[in-house]
């Protein structure tokens, strides 16, 4: 067991760049991209693993951490209100650089962090331990790890305990590859509805057929797990996939992706077919009662609704979209169903490959780099993100993985922290 103090964390624009060129770190991308976990809602599962190690270890924080291109971000997380932040200053970083646990007794007196950011603004860390998320082909794509805003030490035997907990969530990760349904619902598993939804959509652009994904995300769900316990939110997610699949044909495809999502497949259904089944499934979810310790609840559902245009060949894509269009859903009040608008639909690029790289975005002739993580490409374009589309600007040069070449681009489209370019 390696027991590993810091030593050499030096969150420099020359590490970075050094990091973002190596074949290792393409390699640890697609290792991390094979669990297709990133950007998951929280589940029960891993947020049951941050309580424990918060418990366990008397500290303030806990979180299951994936650091990507350019940022780590919380699947799970105990005493921390943020989802994600800037990789390079992360002490995960650092755990995920060496693939060892590491640990920091003290931050403010440590000589490779007493001048992180987040040492000396907040959230004020002082002390850190963190065991790598290893698959089983050797690459740490995260780490889990434990907070505090107090110096504290840390020995051996602490370090096998936070080593252990991680490799549960590994365990639980591995599992759900070998999944193809939910073990609770019933309905596929998230990498199973990929699965079907990839091969539905091929078959729609070769044969020139309509074909439109809704997903679905249950209103307030949080409130029935904090008021009546886990086992009543489990109840309310069997029971209303089971009234979806009541309402939905043979050869619609329905997945829950995770928490209280899920995402269904419609072939053969264009824009408005795609809304009026949406709402048929919306009805079909407040149709539902629930009684838990004597008191009687209806739950509602939120619908975002995309469908395949002439140049759609990308699940990931429709994926987007109907999120774009749910988030809507859930901004206008919930308990309805919106569908993507034609505005906010890519038509010009197509052939878009899912990959999950490293890049750099640079201006100023390479003075200046923003990390960020590329999510598609394709041989006109790419799409992107980032964590703050307020810092790039409208014109680019896009360094890609372990390319030497930078490619000159174009914003043609930003979403939050999404953009899409187009090369020059």
């Amino acid at each position: 067991m390696a027991f590993i103090l810091s030593d050499t964390m030096r969150s420099t624009a020359s590490e970075a760049q050094r990091m973002a060129q190596g074949d290792d770190e393409g390699a640890r991308l697609r290792a991390l991209d094979r669990y297709d976990i990133l950007e998951t809602p929280r589940e029960e599962t891993f947020d049951r693993i941050t309580r424990l190690a918060r418990r366990i270890f008397g500290t303030s924080t806990a979180s299951v951490t994936l650091v990507d291109g350019h940022r780590q971000w919380f699947k799970a997380r105990e005493g921390l209100d943020a989802t994600e932040t800037p990789r390079w200053p992360a002490f995960c970083h650092a755990t995920v650089k060496r693939a060892a646990p590491l640990v920091v007794t003290d931050a403010s007196i440590d000589p490779d962090f007493a001048e992180n950011p987040f040492v000396v603004g907040d959230p004020r860390i002082r002390f850190y331990a963190g065991a790598p998320l290893m698959t089983p082909d050797g690459h740490a794509i995260g780490a889990l790890c434990v907070i505090d805003q107090h110096p504290r030490a840390f020995g051996r035997a602490e370090v096998a305990i936070l080593e252990d907990l991680a490799k549960i969530v590994m365990d639980e990760m591995e599992l759900r590859l070998l999944a193809t349904q939910d073990a609770l619902t019933g309905v596929l598993s998230r990498r199973a509805f990929r699965e079907e939804a990839e091969r539905a959509l091929r078959l729609a652009v070769r044969h020139g057929h309509d074909l439109s994904i809704l997903m679905v995300d249950l209103d307030r769900f949080k409130s029935v797990n904090d008021r009546f316990g886990h086992a009543a939110g489990d109840a309310v997610l069997g029971r209303s996939a089971a009234a979806c699949v009541g309402q939905l044909r043979g050869s619609d495809v329905i997945g829950r992706l995770g928490g209280e999502e899920f995402a269904i497949a419609l072939p053969h259904a264009g824009a408005r077919a795609a809304l009026e089944v949406a709402e048929r499934l919306r009805q079909a979810i407040v149709a539902e009662t629930h009684t838990f310790g004597g008191a009687t609840i209806q739950m509602t559902a939120s619908f975002g609704v995309a469908s395949r245009g002439p140049s759609s060949a990308d699940v990931d894509e429709l994926l987007r979209d109907a999120d774009a269009a749910l988030y809507l859903a859930k901004a206008q009040g919930r308990n309805r169903c919106v569908a993507a608008g034609s505005e906010e639909r890519e038509t010009e690029a197509t052939g878009f490959s899912r990959v999950l790289k490293n890049g750099r975005i640079l201006t100023g002739h390479g003075a200046a780099a923003v990390e960020c993580t590329v999510r598609s490409l394709s041989g006109r374009g790419a799409r992107i993100d980032v964590s703050s589309a307020a810092e790039v600007p409208e014109r680019f040069d896009l360094a890609i993985g372990a390319e030497d070449l930078a490619h000159p681009c174009r914003v043609v489209r930003v979403a939050h922290r999404h953009i899409e370019v187009e090369f020059l």
